[in-house]
């Protein structure tokens, strides 16, 4: 087989495994294990088969666990796969990638294209660590080039899982319904406390201030939303305010992680003798 042969074997993924050439495997009949899992509502075989998913699932929860748990500080940075090289935008990626690796923090994104593509090259870049967790597609996405662990999950929400338990903050550069998906399910989790001092950041005011204004003059005048909620974004074009907004959640993390709990006896001061 020649060099452009092997290059152009059709790349099929199942889970975390890569499987280049050969037939398809009809049993997948171009969908995704997710699609699988949710859409196929009709008949009686789920009862057979749907309990052995927990398994799977659990396995990719395991695999997840396994390969983030000993990462250093870490910052989810989300963005659309769309993003042009060429873009203002993926320059600023690059810029915010290198910055979080100079300020010690792993760059976690998805793995894939544009403005992902575009953070991981800057931590890698600027010798940090980069991390893509890519997710099972009906298209085929690889894992771009400057990522240096990577893992491709089958299930959302076991992907949205890594995302948010390995890092201490959220920038969300401009992106599509993929990256609305990931910084609502981060406010969300900040606005009812199942984390803490969590930053999340929208990077590109000039992007962002359309979604922002309609929060406050729809959401917040409708009373869904309250003022204190709207303190949970804060949106920048700097760089280093960005990092320096991580560092601060960071410190206030510790410290409040150094302090006994609201309750507990103060100890003693120890006796001095005379």
């Amino acid at each position: 087989m020649s060099d452009d042969d092997r290059r152009r074997r059709p790349i099929r993924h199942r889970g975390g495994i890569t499987l280049r050439g050969g037939e398809p495997d009809p049993a997948m009949d171009g969908t995704t294990t997710d699609q699988r899992l949710l859409d196929r509502r009709n008949g009686s075989d789920w009862v057979h088969t749907d309990p052995w998913r927990v398994l799977r699932i659990q396995a990719e929860f395991v695999e997840g666990f396994g390969l983030l748990a000993e990462l250093p500080r870490a910052v989810s940075v989300f963005g659309s796969a769309r993003t042009p090289r060429d873009s203002e935008y993926y320059a600023a990626g690059v810029r915010l990638g290198a910055a979080l690796a100079d300020a010690g923090y792993a760059v976690i994104t998805g793995g894939g294209p544009g403005a992902m593509e575009a953070a991981n090259k800057g931590a890698c870049d600027a010798g940090g660590m980069s991390v893509g967790l890519g997710i099972e597609l009906p298209f085929e996405q690889e894992l771009n080039e400057w990522v240096d662990v990577g893992i491709l999950f089958r299930y959302f929400f076991v992907r949205k899982t890594m995302f948010v338990k390995y890092a201490q903050a959220f920038v969300i550069l401009p992106g599509g319904f993929g990256t609305l998906d990931e910084l609502f399910e981060a406010l969300t989790l900040v606005q009812t406390r199942k984390v803490t001092r969590f930053p999340v950041i929208l990077f590109g005011s000039e992007y962002w201030s359309g979604l922002v204004d309609w929060v406050r003059t729809s959401m917040l005048a409708q009373g869904t939303v309250s003022e204190a909620d709207l303190e949970l974004l804060h949106v920048t074009d700097d760089v280093d305010e960005a990092v320096a907004l991580i560092q601060a959640a960071d410190a206030s993390r510790a410290q409040a992680a150094a302090e006994p709990p609201p309750g507990d006896p103060v100890p003693a001061p120890a006796p001095v003798d005379d």
